[in-house]
Protein backbone atom coordinates (compact mmCIF):
# COMPACT_ATOMS: atom_id res chain seq x y z
CA UNK A 1 0.00 0.00 0.00
CA UNK A 2 1.15 3.63 -1.33
CA UNK A 3 0.94 6.62 1.44
CA UNK A 4 1.57 9.65 1.51
CA UNK A 5 1.64 12.00 5.19
CA UNK A 6 0.18 15.34 5.15
CA UNK A 7 1.04 17.21 8.20
CA UNK A 8 2.73 19.92 8.82
CA UNK A 9 4.52 19.61 11.83
CA UNK A 10 7.57 16.79 11.36
CA UNK A 11 7.46 14.92 14.60
CA UNK A 12 3.69 14.74 14.31
CA UNK A 13 4.42 13.39 10.80
CA UNK A 14 7.47 11.09 11.58
CA UNK A 15 5.16 9.56 14.22
CA UNK A 16 2.28 8.92 11.67
CA UNK A 17 5.44 7.16 9.55
CA UNK A 18 6.95 5.04 12.72
CA UNK A 19 3.02 3.60 13.90
CA UNK A 20 2.14 2.48 9.93
CA UNK A 21 5.58 0.48 9.90
CA UNK A 22 4.58 -0.95 13.36
CA UNK A 23 1.15 -1.58 11.88
CA UNK A 24 2.38 -2.97 8.51
CA UNK A 25 6.16 -2.88 7.71
CA UNK A 26 4.96 -3.71 3.92
CA UNK A 27 3.02 0.10 3.97
CA UNK A 28 5.28 2.70 1.95
CA UNK A 29 5.15 5.91 2.65
CA UNK A 30 5.85 7.53 -0.83
CA UNK A 31 5.88 11.52 0.47
CA UNK A 32 5.36 13.41 3.62
CA UNK A 33 4.07 16.77 2.59
CA UNK A 34 3.04 20.10 4.78
CA UNK A 35 0.78 22.21 2.85
CA UNK A 36 -2.39 22.53 0.82
CA UNK A 37 0.08 24.42 -1.74
CA UNK A 38 2.95 21.43 -1.86
CA UNK A 39 -0.03 18.31 -1.48
CA UNK A 40 -1.81 20.13 -4.79
CA UNK A 41 1.09 20.69 -6.86
CA UNK A 42 1.98 16.70 -6.08
CA UNK A 43 -1.38 15.32 -6.74
CA UNK A 44 -1.13 16.74 -9.80
CA UNK A 45 2.31 15.61 -11.01
CA UNK A 46 2.14 11.99 -9.88
CA UNK A 47 0.29 9.07 -9.35
CA UNK A 48 -2.37 9.26 -6.72
CA UNK A 49 -0.92 6.84 -3.88
CA UNK A 50 -3.50 4.24 -2.35
CA UNK A 51 -4.57 6.39 0.35
CA UNK A 52 -3.90 9.92 2.04
CA UNK A 53 -3.17 10.46 6.15
CA UNK A 54 -3.75 13.94 6.21
CA UNK A 55 -3.95 16.62 9.51
CA UNK A 56 -7.35 19.07 8.77
CA UNK A 57 -5.27 21.92 10.24
CA UNK A 58 -2.48 23.11 7.95
CA UNK A 59 0.09 25.73 7.88
CA UNK A 60 -1.74 27.40 4.79
CA UNK A 61 -5.38 26.36 5.69
CA UNK A 62 -7.40 23.61 6.33
CA UNK A 63 -6.61 20.63 3.87
CA UNK A 64 -10.33 20.46 2.45
CA UNK A 65 -9.19 23.33 -0.02
CA UNK A 66 -7.07 20.12 -1.55
CA UNK A 67 -10.02 18.91 -2.55
CA UNK A 68 -11.43 21.63 -4.42
CA UNK A 69 -8.37 22.06 -6.55
CA UNK A 70 -8.51 18.27 -7.48
CA UNK A 71 -10.49 14.84 -8.15
CA UNK A 72 -8.93 12.54 -5.53
CA UNK A 73 -10.96 9.13 -5.79
CA UNK A 74 -8.82 7.40 -3.12
CA UNK A 75 -9.33 6.88 0.63
CA UNK A 76 -8.43 9.55 2.88
CA UNK A 77 -7.80 9.19 6.67
CA UNK A 78 -8.12 12.54 8.72
CA UNK A 79 -6.40 13.44 11.87
CA UNK A 80 -6.60 16.53 13.87
CA UNK A 81 -6.98 17.70 17.58
CA UNK A 82 -10.06 18.94 16.78
CA UNK A 83 -13.77 17.22 16.58
CA UNK A 84 -15.92 19.60 14.93
CA UNK A 85 -14.65 19.02 11.40
CA UNK A 86 -16.36 15.07 11.53
CA UNK A 87 -19.18 16.13 9.53
CA UNK A 88 -17.08 18.08 6.37
CA UNK A 89 -14.40 14.60 6.93
CA UNK A 90 -16.65 12.65 5.58
CA UNK A 91 -18.25 14.32 2.72
CA UNK A 92 -15.28 13.16 1.17
CA UNK A 93 -14.10 9.66 0.62
CA UNK A 94 -12.81 9.56 4.42
CA UNK A 95 -12.69 6.15 5.88
CA UNK A 96 -11.68 7.37 9.26
CA UNK A 97 -11.75 10.69 11.64
CA UNK A 98 -8.69 10.05 14.11
CA UNK A 99 -7.93 12.51 17.00
CA UNK A 100 -4.61 13.55 18.52
CA UNK A 101 -2.38 12.15 19.74
CA UNK A 102 -2.47 9.59 17.41
CA UNK A 103 -2.21 6.00 19.05
CA UNK A 104 -1.28 2.41 17.29
CA UNK A 105 -4.51 1.31 17.94
CA UNK A 106 -6.58 4.25 16.86
CA UNK A 107 -4.71 3.95 13.66
CA UNK A 108 -4.59 0.36 13.47
CA UNK A 109 -8.36 0.58 13.69
CA UNK A 110 -8.59 2.83 10.87
CA UNK A 111 -6.41 0.99 8.66
CA UNK A 112 -8.03 -1.93 9.09
CA UNK A 113 -11.64 -0.69 8.61
CA UNK A 114 -9.79 0.14 5.05
CA UNK A 115 -8.80 -3.30 4.57
CA UNK A 116 -12.37 -4.56 5.21
CA UNK A 117 -13.62 -1.96 2.60
CA UNK A 118 -10.57 -2.96 0.35
CA UNK A 119 -12.63 -6.81 0.44
CA UNK A 120 -15.96 -6.03 0.20
CA UNK A 121 -15.74 -3.48 -2.90
CA UNK A 122 -13.21 -4.79 -5.71
CA UNK A 123 -10.79 -1.37 -7.60
CA UNK A 124 -12.86 -1.56 -10.44
CA UNK A 125 -16.23 -1.43 -8.52
CA UNK A 126 -14.98 1.95 -6.79
CA UNK A 127 -14.00 3.37 -9.31
CA UNK A 128 -17.34 3.11 -11.24
CA UNK A 129 -18.76 3.49 -7.72
CA UNK A 130 -16.63 7.14 -6.38
CA UNK A 131 -17.79 9.52 -9.78
CA UNK A 132 -20.91 9.04 -9.50
CA UNK A 133 -21.15 9.21 -5.38
CA UNK A 134 -19.27 12.41 -5.93
CA UNK A 135 -21.51 13.52 -8.36
CA UNK A 136 -24.19 13.14 -5.89
CA UNK A 137 -23.32 15.22 -3.12
CA UNK A 138 -23.81 18.60 -5.63
CA UNK A 139 -27.19 19.99 -6.46
CA UNK A 140 -28.82 19.27 -9.72
CA UNK A 141 -31.22 22.48 -9.21
CA UNK A 142 -32.35 25.19 -7.28
CA UNK A 143 -35.99 26.89 -6.35
CA UNK A 144 -35.68 30.26 -6.91
CA UNK A 145 -38.37 32.98 -5.98
CA UNK A 146 -39.44 35.79 -7.76
CA UNK A 147 -41.88 37.47 -5.17
CA UNK A 148 -44.21 34.75 -3.91
CA UNK A 149 -43.58 32.97 -7.54
CA UNK A 150 -41.35 30.25 -7.12
CA UNK A 151 -39.05 28.40 -9.97
CA UNK A 152 -36.86 25.86 -10.17
CA UNK A 153 -33.44 26.33 -11.95
CA UNK A 154 -31.23 23.96 -13.05
CA UNK A 155 -27.78 24.10 -12.19
CA UNK A 156 -26.70 23.93 -16.10
CA UNK A 157 -28.77 27.21 -16.25
CA UNK A 158 -26.89 29.12 -13.52
CA UNK A 159 -24.53 32.61 -14.38
CA UNK A 160 -23.63 33.22 -10.88
CA UNK A 161 -24.91 34.05 -7.26
CA UNK A 162 -24.47 36.78 -5.87
CA UNK A 163 -24.91 37.86 -2.31
CA UNK A 164 -26.22 41.84 -1.54
CA UNK A 165 -27.14 42.83 2.27
CA UNK A 166 -27.71 39.51 3.69
CA UNK A 167 -30.05 38.34 0.19
CA UNK A 168 -28.47 36.10 -2.15
CA UNK A 169 -29.32 36.02 -5.56
CA UNK A 170 -29.28 33.18 -8.37
CA UNK A 171 -28.56 34.75 -11.57
CA UNK A 172 -29.49 32.80 -14.96
CA UNK A 173 -27.68 32.94 -18.42
CA UNK A 174 -30.68 34.65 -19.68
CA UNK A 175 -29.82 37.43 -16.59
CA UNK A 176 -33.17 36.37 -14.88
CA UNK A 177 -32.85 37.15 -10.86
CA UNK A 178 -34.34 34.73 -8.53
CA UNK A 179 -33.99 34.80 -4.45
CA UNK A 180 -32.71 31.56 -2.95
CA UNK A 181 -32.31 30.49 0.47
CA UNK A 182 -28.97 29.96 1.25
CA UNK A 183 -25.72 31.33 2.47
CA UNK A 184 -22.71 31.57 -0.24
CA UNK A 185 -20.70 29.36 2.66
CA UNK A 186 -23.75 27.05 1.94
CA UNK A 187 -23.81 27.07 -1.31
CA UNK A 188 -19.80 26.18 -1.89
CA UNK A 189 -21.00 23.01 0.01
CA UNK A 190 -23.36 22.58 -2.85
CA UNK A 191 -22.08 23.20 -5.75
CA UNK A 192 -19.96 21.27 -8.24
CA UNK A 193 -16.14 22.50 -7.60
CA UNK A 194 -15.29 21.54 -10.89
CA UNK A 195 -17.50 24.23 -12.44
CA UNK A 196 -17.91 26.64 -9.81
CA UNK A 197 -15.47 29.34 -8.29
CA UNK A 198 -16.05 31.36 -5.88
CA UNK A 199 -14.58 34.64 -6.71
CA UNK A 200 -14.77 36.72 -3.86
CA UNK A 201 -17.52 37.46 -0.89
CA UNK A 202 -20.17 38.34 -3.39
CA UNK A 203 -19.88 36.03 -6.13
CA UNK A 204 -19.55 32.18 -7.30
CA UNK A 205 -19.64 32.07 -10.92
CA UNK A 206 -19.94 29.13 -13.28
CA UNK A 207 -17.46 28.22 -15.91
CA UNK A 208 -19.37 27.92 -18.88
CA UNK A 209 -20.88 31.71 -17.80
CA UNK A 210 -17.27 33.27 -18.22
CA UNK A 211 -17.23 35.09 -21.72
CA UNK A 212 -14.19 36.98 -20.97
CA UNK A 213 -11.08 37.44 -18.10
CA UNK A 214 -8.87 40.79 -18.30
CA UNK A 215 -6.53 42.37 -16.40
CA UNK A 216 -7.89 44.68 -13.67
CA UNK A 217 -6.20 47.39 -11.55
CA UNK A 218 -3.49 45.81 -8.82
CA UNK A 219 -2.70 42.69 -10.40
CA UNK A 220 -6.78 41.78 -9.83
CA UNK A 221 -8.54 40.25 -13.04
CA UNK A 222 -12.10 41.28 -14.23
CA UNK A 223 -14.47 39.08 -15.66
CA UNK A 224 -17.48 39.48 -18.10
CA UNK A 225 -19.96 36.72 -16.97
CA UNK A 226 -23.43 36.26 -19.03
CA UNK A 227 -26.08 37.57 -17.35
CA UNK A 228 -24.76 40.28 -15.00
CA UNK A 229 -25.66 43.75 -15.78
CA UNK A 230 -23.23 46.65 -16.15
CA UNK A 231 -23.35 47.41 -12.68
CA UNK A 232 -21.91 44.01 -11.40
CA UNK A 233 -18.16 44.71 -11.36
CA UNK A 234 -17.18 40.65 -10.67
CA UNK A 235 -13.48 41.48 -9.59
CA UNK A 236 -10.77 38.27 -8.35
CA UNK A 237 -8.32 39.33 -5.70
CA UNK A 238 -4.91 39.42 -6.21
CA UNK A 239 -5.04 36.91 -3.38
CA UNK A 240 -6.94 34.34 -4.98
CA UNK A 241 -5.76 35.36 -8.63
CA UNK A 242 -3.29 32.01 -8.91
CA UNK A 243 -5.98 29.78 -7.33
CA UNK A 244 -8.96 30.78 -10.22
CA UNK A 245 -5.79 30.36 -13.17
CA UNK A 246 -5.19 27.09 -11.00
CA UNK A 247 -9.12 26.16 -11.47
CA UNK A 248 -9.59 27.46 -14.91
CA UNK A 249 -6.85 25.10 -16.53
CA UNK A 250 -7.80 21.95 -14.77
Amino acid sequence: MRVIIIEDEKPAAERLKTLLMEYDPAVEVVACLESIEETVLYLKQHTHPDLLLLDIHLSDGHSFEIFKQITYNKPVIFTTAYDQYALDAFKIFSIDYILKPVSLESLAGAMNKLKSLSVSFSAVDLNRLLPAWQQSRYKKRFLGKVGQRLFFIDTDNIAFFQADNKIVYLVDREGNRYVVEHTMEKLEEQLDPEYYFRLNRRFIVHIEAIQQVKPYFNSRLKLAVKGAGQTEDMVISRERVAEFKMWAEA
